[in-house]
């Protein structure tokens, strides 16, 4: 991947901001972009020493947004090599009967709606060119279902089927998509899930050695380092500390 352009949704944190970190190790230029600009800009600050770095606020959410920022892209960022579709969340983990619909609504908007205006926005002057490829951070959750994952889980089998349509309709180009499915990572995902309680979040990697943003990270560098013959269709990963769970069995 060394001097390929990469574009990094929820660049500013977590997954994100590792996967910025290791493609600047490799020399590539880096398109940044979440909503958090204090974040952003530190990130952006911390490697623009090393690569060429441009960074923007986005909300992925809004579409227009999103084909006005590739858009506007200047010359030296546009023609994008990869697009790591990272941007993504869990809120809450009531049961369904509980769950806050807005909550929902903010999971599909970015989850499943975010990762379609991004892929939708690059795609076209890819095929065109005919190379490049698309990374989406799916999730275990996709696959194996657990209480008050209901539409979290949801949005991530989204994911993980819409990758696998992406190489449907991408067969005859030279365009690669793939999907990556991590377990349970240390990141801030569990401090979003449960909207800043810090100890609950805690609660839930105690005693373990979670996956980290780092891992996560080599690995989306990995797939983009296989030959451009190669494709990783899904690839799907958990700490040692992380498996199934048996099947839930209720006695009357």
């Amino acid at each position: 991947m060394n001097g390929k352009i990469v574009m990094i949704t929820g660049a500013s944190s977590g997954f994100g901001a590792a996967c910025a970190r290791v493609f600047a190790e490799q020399g590539n230029r880096l398109v940044i972009a979440a909503r958090r600009l204090d974040s952003l800009q530190r990130l952006r600050d911390e490697l623009s020493g090393r690569v060429p770095v441009h960074a923007a606020v986005l909300d992925v959410r809004e579409r227009e947004a999103v084909q006005a920022f590739v858009s506007a892209l200047p010359e030296e960022f546009c023609a994008i090599d990869l697009l790591v579709n990272n941007a993504g969340l869990a809120l809450g983990l009531e049961p369904a009967q509980q769950a806050s619909l807005d909550d929902w609504d903010t999971m599909v908007d970015t989850n499943i709606k975010g990762l379609m205006y991004c892929t939708r926005a690059v795609l076209p002057e890819m095929v065109a060119r005919n190379r490049g490829q698309i990374i989406n951070v799916g999730s275990t959750a996709g696959a194996w279902p657990y209480p008050g994952g209901n539409v979290y889980g949801g949005t991530k089998a989204f994911v993980e089927q819409f990758t696998r349509n992406l190489r449907a309709d991408l067969l005859g180009s030279r365009v690669r998509a793939s999907c990556i499915a991590p377990g349970m990572a240390e990141t801030e995902f569990s401090a979003v899930r449960f909207k800043g309680d810090q100890q609950r979040a805690g609660k839930v990697y105690e005693g373990t050695e979670p996956l980290t943003a780092g891992d996560i990270a080599g690995i989306i560098k990995w797939i983009s380092d296989q030959p451009e013959h190669v494709n990783i269709n899904h690839l799907e990963v958990m700490s040692v500390f992380q498996s199934w769970a048996p099947f839930a069995v209720h006695r009357g």
